[in-house]
């Protein structure tokens, strides 16, 4: 690998932070302003201060019309392959100008101005790259909406956002089989108090819908009509503090959390990343292959690559089965990209399909120069297998939603740092990245805590949520006077190197140790067999004690222990009491299992504890509450959150019962069981024309031998009732055998409660 030892990282670096004024007043001598800042950063302003406050801008004219403008007319810039749909489509610079300008004039039309917001829910076709930017061009507020979210989901943006427009499509394609759209947008609209004035709708080939007259407007009519009317907007002045987009967070309930992204920080940190960071030239083709519905997307599907001239992919499909694991080599091999920035997941599916890289091979990869990965913890099987196979280097960085750029990675352009597996490499330029303890004390190099980053944060990362300044407050800077909370864990080495190893609510803390749910998966991935894994707390059914992780195999544990040592196993030490008392202390408040009720109910309730749901979306303790992607995970795998664990539970509805109701149930058991054994001897009694009161006595025996015309009192009916005694006696000892047998066999049968 290309590693330079003379990397410029940590002379720019300190600089950054000794000066981030003139350092960031450097890098915006990049972008074209209409006015220059008064103040590049103004602390007295916002939650933690503003940058290039008084700078007027536009970030479509920086995007679009200046390259046009500067000899890139006839550039592309936007390669859009999707093999769902079978089709390249290509746009140069100019045409996406024209196209942009013409939408923009439509959306004028409609009464869209400055500061009004639009959404988007649309899939990965060329048309949300040019809504976007029409919106960025008239100075409307955009927020996409990932297009695999339900009705209920987009409604919940659409209550917070009150967007006079919205932009949809009327399908979206995933391998064998059409997503229709319209019908979800149609239930979002009626279930949200705020409606849009207008939706336009783009009539995919593979299936159109009905639009509903009045409100809904087909998106080629609109088009065909502004084009023959010589329509066309001009770039609306904005101030660099003025929102370019919001982008809601995954997984919010109730009133969503809108991350605010402001013009000219946006501007002026993704610029300087696309060279510095990752390394790409202008002209260069670059792929970033995430979704426009995600903050990747985003920063570097649509706006990072376009503001840097270079050449941007948008790729509708799959890692593998569009059509094999292939699929991504072709893509580089065709339009001979020279960086990919992916997901480690797409990697992992890739190398499960294709462990032996043979579909790498069929093509040529000569103009590809890095693999960035990024969106979650990079593990370092998935790395070291990428880098052996790719023979090129393999970058992981770490970022939010929040930031929209790099927090910690390994700067391409400044000159690569030596690669640690499992890290992402070093805080970027403007971010001083601490550990610190709960009282917000920096911890020594290679000690567990919370990952904090100082204030301010440099220019592109939020300003505030939508509408929420105390509320992004208590999320972000309360809880860490003077930092960030990232609510990510992990550590520095003695490099000042960085290692994220799981969210801060994923950290168990017991027994003197800080146990990560990112270093059991790295353990547990390190065997040869593994493939996917989620580490979670669990308990130990054989001892009764809290296990550091859930395995898939047995032979992880034994790994797992060879790794960190005993506490791997059993980080509660000898005594068990502490899981439970640790437990108790980690659980969110409103959990059923605070309340402590009759000791019997407690030990009930510590039999279910450790049914944990394992979800490939999240890692969730099992009994908080549950997310809605992980309730869409849990119909398709055939559990419901919060109430059954998954499949391979031995007992799976033990933990659901008290001692009670379980012996309820297994004496009704019992007693069907033995009406159901004697049902066979009544049957035969019928067939033989007999009464059938097997079970009776006296009057009935009484009954029974008349009908058989016996005299009472005769030697006769004293015969006849000693019959009836033995036959009742016989039955009665099959009934109880079959009953204590079957009673056996139920407490005995693994799903049985």
């Amino acid at each position: 690998m290309n590693i330079q030892d003379n990397s410029r990282y940590h002379e720019v670096h300190a600089r950054s932070l000794a000066d981030p004024e003139g350092f960031w007043g450097e890098a915006a001598r990049e972008i074209d302003w209409i006015e220059p800042a008064n103040k590049v950063f103004d602390p007295a302003m916002g939650l933690y201060g503003r940058w290039f406050v008084g700078a007027v801008v536009n970030t479509c004219y920086n995007a679009l019309d200046r390259h046009v403008a500067n000899g890139r007319a006839g550039q592309v810039a936007l390669i859009h392959d999707s093999p769902l749909a079978g089709t390249v489509t290509k746009l140069t610079y100019a045409q996406m100008l024209a196209e942009v300008k013409t939408l923009a004039a439509v959306m004028a039309d409609f009464g869209v101005a400055k500061g009004d917001r639009v959404i988007l829910y649309m899939p990965m076709v060329p048309e949300a790259m040019i809504a976007m930017l029409a919106c960025a061009r008239i100075g409307a507020v955009h927020s996409v909406v990932f297009g695999g979210f339900a009705a209920k989901e987009l409604a919940t943006r659409i209550e917070d956002a009150k967007p006079k427009l919205i932009f949809s499509a009327s399908c979206g394609l995933e391998p064998g089989r059409i997503v229709q759209y319209k019908p979800l947008l149609d239930e979002a609209i009626r279930l949200s108090s705020a409606k849009p004035q207008a939706c336009i709708i783009l009539q995919r080939p593979q299936q159109s819908c009905d639009l509903d007259t009045g409100r809904d407007h087909d998106w080629a009519e609109l088009r065909s009509k502004a084009v023959s009317a010589k329509k066309s907007a001009d770039c609306v002045p904005v101030l660099a503090t003025d929102p370019l987009y919001i982008l809601y967070t995954s997984g919010t309930t109730g009133k969503p959390k809108g991350v605010v992204r402001d013009n000219g920080g946006h501007l002026v940190a993704l610029k300087w990343s696309m060279f510095n960071l990752y390394g790409v030239a202008p002209g260069e083709v670059w792929w970033c292959g995430s979704d426009i519905g995600w903050v990747v997307g985003h920063s570097y599907i649509i706006y990072g690559p376009l503001l840097h001239g270079a050449t941007s992919i948008m790729y509708e499909g799959k890692p593998i089965g569009t059509p094999d694991a292939g699929a991504f080599w072709r893509l580089i091999s065709e339009h001979k990209a020279v960086a990919l920035f992916t997901a480690p997941t797409a990697f992992r599916a890739i190398r499960k399909e294709d462990p032996e890289g043979k579909f790498i091979r069929q093509y040529d990869l000569s103009k590809f120069r890095t693999l960035f990965l990024a969106g979650e913890r990079a593990d370092p099987p998935t790395v070291e297998w990428a880098e052996a196979q790719l023979k090129v280097p393999v970058i992981d960085h770490w970022w939010q939603t929040e930031t929209g750029w790099c927090i910690a990675g390994n700067p391409v352009g400044l000159g690569m740092l030596p690669v640690k597996h499992g890290s992402p490499t070093v805080p970027m330029p403007g971010y001083q990245v601490d550990v610190v303890d709960e009282a917000t004390k920096p911890l020594p190099a290679g000690t567990m805590g919370s990952i904090v980053i100082r204030l301010p944060l440099p220019p592109g990362c939020l300003p505030t949520l939508w509408e929420q300044d105390e509320r992004c407050r208590e999320a972000y800077f309360n809880e860490f006077p003077g930092y960030y909370k990232t609510s990510d864990a992990g550590y520095k080495d003695e490099d000042g190197y960085v290692f994220v190893m799981g969210r801060t609510d994923d950290i168990i803390n017991v027994a003197g140790h800080r146990l990560s749910t990112g270093g059991m998966e790295e353990i547990l991935a390190s065997h040869p067999d593994e493939g996917r894994r989620n580490a979670q707390p669990c308990r130990d059914r054989k001892r009764d004690r809290g296990a550091g992780a859930r395995e898939t195999r047995s032979r992880g544990r034994v790994q797992a222990r060879d790794h960190r040592g005993p506490v791997a196993e059993n980080p509660f030490g000898e005594n068990p009491a502490r899981h439970h008392q640790e437990d108790r202390r980690r659980r969110p408040m409103g959990d059923a299992r605070h309340h402590r009720g009759s000791q019997g109910a407690r030990r009930n309730r510590r039999r279910a504890e450790g049914k944990g749901v394992s979800c490939p979306l999240l890692n969730r303790p099992h009994f908080s509450e549950p997310h809605p992607e992980e309730r869409a995970c849990a119909r398709l795998e055939g559990w419901q959150p919060g109430l059954i664990v998954p499949h391979g539970s031995r007992r799976p509805l033990r933990g659901l019962l008290t001692m009670r109701r379980r012996r309820w149930i297994r004496m009704k058991l019992k007693s069907l069981a033995a009406l159901l054994l004697v049902a066979p001897l009544l049957v035969g009694c019928l067939e033989r024309g007999q009464p059938t009161m097997v079970n009776s006595g006296g009057d009935d025996d009484d009954a029974f031998c008349r009908a058989n015309n016996v005299k009472m009192g005769s030697p006769e009916y004293v015969a006849c009732r000693k019959d009836r005694d033995v036959q009742r006696n016989n039955a009665n000892t099959r009934a109880d055998r079959a009953q204590r047998n079957l009673g056996e066999y139920m407490l005995n049968h693994p799903e049985h409660p």
